[in-house]
């Protein structure tokens, strides 16, 4: 049986702590948190006192040149995710990186560079892939049962919920954007792997920002900081081609006057022999009998929650030299989609991927 794998993290937030919540689940057999830090020492040692971790570094540099550490998590507000990804690549450590990418293609890719040059796994965060139900979904296309995926509606419209306002949450310095890149990203993330992660090759979209300015539509995430500002969308809308002629439409907002939608993420595939749903946390199936629409629940496959199964794949790829299927790759394709929408609503045009 071989060692377990020596963990760091980077970042003693609240997505840190879920990260040291999950691997202590996985089990110290396979991989145990060697080591913490945090531009807030005390939060660091905070954390580790809770874990029971050993060694808390004074800076990411110290951990990421630390020989005892195999791998790390790098939960860091998303201006920090290229940097450090790329010297945690350079020191020959293994890289679960927190959504998305990086603050833009151009240092996504720089990422994706760094990763193939290093052959170390590099696996980006993205949970909701390894949910039971979107799990028991992609069993439904990899089955056969919707054929050729044309067309995909997807999004997540939150009516108040910006995060954090005034604080990197709301700065496009720090954040990069707005929902678009916060929670957009994993409604693209997952539809593109639920379509069989066809390639993108041409985007139009438009980026609104109604309330942040104003102050109106604050949710409960983060910690505001009134003194700062906002400079984000508070809600984007986009539609997306692929090179297998399937288009995507995707619908994202913090905040918006969205009158008799749901709050909850959704995406509604739609093939040629059926279509599956995501809507919450229920699935659904359609289909035609002859002349009979047939519609038919999709129950979520068993099994450990969606975290944990995620770690436990960043684990298994470490050991075995797999590649992640949240690969890189996929984190780099997100990052392009993003910033095209981003360039169509500065310009009005359409943007033309080129991916040579």
């Amino acid at each position: 049986m071989s060692q377990p794998i020596r963990l760091g993290i980077i970042g003693a937030g609240a997505i840190g702590k879920v990260h040291l919540e999950t691997f202590a689940k996985v089990g110290a057999e396979s991989v145990y948190v060697a080591a913490i830090t945090d531009a807030y020492l005390p939060l660091a040692a905070q954390r580790a006192e809770e874990f029971g971790i050993k060694t808390v570094h004074e800076n990411p540099q110290a951990l990421l040149e630390d020989p005892e550490i195999d791998a790390v998590v790098v939960g860091v507000p998303n201006q920090f995710h290229a940097p450090l990804a790329i010297e945690a690549l350079k020191q020959g450590k293994h890289v679960l990186l927190e959504k998305p990418m990086a603050i833009d293609a151009e240092a996504a890719r720089t990422i994706y560079e760094a990763q193939k040059a290093s052959g170390k796994v590099l696996m980006m965060a993205q949970q909701m892939r390894w949910t039971g139900i979107n799990r028991a979904i992609k069993a439904r296309v990899e089955n056969g049962d919707l054929g050729r995926i044309y067309n995909v509606k997807t999004g997540w419209v939150r009516k108040k919920g910006i995060p954090g306002w005034g604080s990197w949450f709301t700065r496009k310095d720090m954040a990069g954007g707005g929902p678009l890149i916060d929670i957009g990203v994993h409604m693209l993330d997952l539809s593109l792997y639920l379509m069989g992660n066809p390639k993108p090759v041409s985007v139009y979209g438009s980026t609104y920002a109604e309330f942040g300015p104003e102050r109106r539509g604050i949710g409960t995430w983060g910690t505001p900081n009134w003194d700062g500002y906002y400079d984000v969308e508070d809600l984007a809308t986009a539609l997306i081609k692929f090179d297998n002629g399937a288009t995507l439409s995707l619908d994202v907002s913090w905040a918006a006057h969205a009158a008799g939608m749901s709050q909850d993420p959704f995406i509604h595939l739609m093939g040629k022999e059926g279509g599956a749903a995501l809507i919450g946390s229920d699935g659904k199936f359609v289909t035609h009998a002859g002349d009979e629409v047939i519609e038919s629940n999709i129950e979520p496959l068993e099994g450990e929650e969606d975290r944990v199964l995620l770690s436990k794949h960043f684990v298994e790829c470490i050991n075995e030299g797999k590649e992640p299927i949240s690969s890189a790759l996929s984190g780099y394709t997100n990052s392009r989609i993003l910033d095209a929408i981003y360039e169509s609503s500065r310009t009005g045009n359409e943007v033309k991927l080129n991916w040579d």
